[in-house]
């Protein structure tokens, strides 16, 4: 297990590797002594208890209704599956019906979409990397989708999907909506969010369906997703029999509201318990971590804009993540620099990340020589809440890869 990166360090600045907290992972070491399976009460009865007491605080943070009048909702082993069963759910609802997402969406509703024998269509996007409205209202007109999904942070550039205009164009068009959240979801408590993302954090007790993943902001062990539903009836497609697992209780077993059998009771009892010591509560600890992840990216962003070895993209960051290009003359130019960058950087343990994005997300003519349409960028996922105060140390180490990577083309 040496063979790693420093994840929990915050000069680890790459992927979105996020360390769980300790009272997770004690929780969860604690839990594995019984090894509970939430699949039905037979197999975690304080396991269960504690899953429908955590979801049920993630509803209350998105601002669902709570039951027994309002969503339905467990947690899942990955966002993967959380995913696959909003999007399974939009299949029986809207039969036959294409899945539409932005070009940027996780690549997973593409996969997904397969795996159900839905039709998929990526939907182009706009110059701030979210979903094109005029292009997904002209794809509208033909009522050939069932289902859009809005993702509130995509996995490249942290970029919002615009909820509450998709809720307008739904009312037009009668689709349904599936929120990704999986990696921004827990933003909607963050204080300091822009004004076009913060109304489309206010939406989603508007949408269908929402998906969130513990275990990236959350503060959870792999691996954890969460799944929620507006409309509890949802639930009939769930309904099944079992000759032996449902006889000692006849109250709710989540294993008939989840299309995973078996799964880790460990992982509720590990997010339960870090939601007893942090809150999901707006102004709270666990709250104040997500606005400084902001801030750090904000703040860097301020640095590379100001530059002149990086070009900054012509939109700030949304969320924690920011991204960037080498100043060059061409994108392949460019992108060979921030490979030179990024392998320096390593050196100096300084632990980036890479990403191919369209260049149509940089200011008009920053390459004049041969101009592709996409160019390898830098990128920074700022999640933990220690990089702000990092930043200044984060900074100095890119600068000095940036002068070795320049000094050695």
């Amino acid at each position: 297990m040496f063979d790693n990166y420093p994840y929990a360090h915050p000069l680890y600045a790459g992927q979105m590797l996020k360390p769980p907290h300790p009272v997770a992972r004690a929780a969860y070491a604690m839990a594995m002594a019984v090894n509970p399976n939430n699949h039905a009460l037979d197999g975690g009865r304080a396991s269960s208890a504690m899953e429908l007491e955590a979801v049920a605080e993630i509803a209350t943070m998105f601002g669902l209704p709570q039951r027994p009048d309002g969503y339905l909702g467990h947690l899942t082993s990955s966002g993967t599956i959380a995913n696959l069963e909003a999007l399974w759910v939009a299949g029986l609802v809207r039969p036959g019906k294409a899945v539409a997402a932005s070009a940027q969406a996780h690549y997973t509703h593409t996969r997904i979409s397969g795996v159900l024998g839905l039709p998929f269509v990526a939907i182009p996007v706009d110059d701030t990397n979210r979903i094109d409205l005029t292009a997904l209202e002209h794809l509208l007109r033909s009522q050939s989708i069932g289902t859009v999904v809005a993702t509130l942070g995509t996995t490249a550039t942290g970029s919002v999907d615009p909820l509450d205009q998709l809720l307008l164009l739904q009312k037009k068009y009668g689709f349904r909506i599936h929120v990704d959240g999986a990696y921004g979801g827990y933003f909607t408590l963050a204080s300091n969010l822009a004004e076009a993302a913060r109304r489309a954090y206010d939406a989603i007790p508007s949408a269908d369906s929402v998906v969130i993943d513990p275990h990236k902001h959350g503060l959870q062990p792999y691996g954890c997703g969460c799944v929620l539903f507006r409309d509890p009836a949802v639930g009939r497609f769930y309904k099944h029999d079992s000759p032996f697992t449902y006889f000692t209780s006849g109250a709710l077993h989540l294993g008939e509201i989840s299309l995973e059998c078996s799964r880790a009771g460990a992982s509720a009892v590990a997010l339960w318990t870090t939601q007893r010591l942090l809150p999901l509560t707006a102004g709270g600890t666990f709250a104040k971590g997500l606005s400084q992840g902001r801030a750090a990216a904000l703040a860097m962003f301020d640095r590379i804009a100001a530059s002149p070895a990086f070009v900054a993209p012509t939109h700030a960051p949304q969320l924690d993540i920011v991204f960037w290009a080498a100043a060059a003359p061409s994108p392949d130019a460019s992108s060979a620099l921030a490979q030179a960058i990024f392998d320096e950087a390593a050196k100096l343990d300084l632990h980036l990340a890479l990403a191919r994005l369209p260049i149509a997300l940089f200011p008009e003519g920053t390459w004049s020589d041969n101009p592709g349409p996409t160019v390898l960028c830098l990128r920074s996922v700022l999640m933990k809440p220690e990089h702000l105060a990092w930043l200044d140390r984060i900074w100095t180490r890119l600068e000095a890869a940036t002068e070795t990577a320049m000094r050695n083309p």
